[in-house]
């Protein structure tokens, strides 16, 4: 009887085995189509929940655009990773071989890089946690400029002298940051002397004067002025002064200007070190 089944001609005379041979044929073309559709559709998920994610920093001011991007990048690539699974169990490959083959070889790869590694760990750190952002200015690793990029391997600086520094993230996270940025206001500190015979109140009242009329001076908390140390010429004036951290650098060095300008002008003595030489006589004969 399965003969006689096998042998009963249809679709223009073609026998069962054939149509069976067919059917299969149409069954992998489905199976070919699915997966290009579900391949399709999970790139353009992909891309699009990543661009989501990006647009959230974009959107609002206050977040940093550095970890958005990184959460963006992340997002995609986990969409795509699950839809390459997906694909393999249309297809009827077992994953979880290729999940305990790929988690081997990560390890191994893991302990081979382990310098690179620990650098993206610090990175993934950096972007999380953000002790610095792009446009800070920072000393990290007994380096200072301006913080240009973050990326998960290294942090790039842009020194004073705009000379590019690159150092790896395991140095970043691992030492000490001091960053110049965070907060909006810096306190400026100077120390200035004047001779032993100089009027104090008159010294004061100069150094005063001449730090409250720069207009970038906070009256809030109040310029702090004291003598703080009787040196071997000199009588020191300890100054500080609080300023917007925008303006420290130039602040700083202006007021060292105007403050010798202004001691000059009242005529208040402001000594240096000297030195006196005394030559033996020269011996007769």
């Amino acid at each position: 009887m399965i003969q006689d089944i096998l042998n009963y001609p249809i679709w223009q005379g073609k026998p069962v085995s054939d149509f069976l041979t067919l059917e299969m044929l149409a069954s992998t073309a489905g199976s070919i189509v699915g997966a290009v559709m579900i391949l399709l559709v999970g790139w353009i998920v992909a891309a699009w929940l990543g661009r989501r994610v990006r647009r959230i920093g974009l959107g609002h001011k206050h977040l940093d655009n550095t970890l958005f991007n990184f959460l963006g990048s992340l997002v995609r690539y986990i969409v795509l990773g699950f839809t390459a699974l997906i694909l393999m169990n249309t297809f009827g490959i077992q994953t979880t071989s290729i999940i305990a083959a790929v988690g081997a070889a990560g390890l191994a790869i893991g302990l081979a890089l382990q310098g690179t590694l620990s650098n993206v760990a610090a990175g993934v750190m950096l972007i999380l946690f953000r002790p610095l952002k792009i446009g800070d200015f920072v000393e990290v690793n007994g380096k200072m400029g301006t913080v240009k990029d973050v990326t998960l391997n290294f942090t790039e600086l842009a020194s004073v002298g705009n000379v590019q520094i690159i150092i790896p993230n395991s140095k970043v996270w691992g030492n000490t940051m001091e960053n110049y940025s965070v907060y909006k206001t810096r306190r400026a500190e100077w120390t200035f002397g004047v001779g032993y015979g100089v009027n104090l109140k008159s010294a004061e009242d100069v150094i005063r004067k001449v730090v409250l009329a720069d207009e970038r001076t906070h009256a809030d908390p109040e310029p702090f002025i004291q003598v703080n140390n009787l040196g071997e010429s000199s009588v020191d004036f300890i100054v500080r002064a609080w300023v917007d951290s925008k303006d420290y650098f130039t602040y700083q060095a202006d007021i060292k200007r105007k403050m010798k300008e202004a001691l000059d002008l009242d005529g208040i003595d402001i000594p240096f070190p000297t030195r006196m030489m005394v030559m033996p006589p020269a011996k007769d004969g």
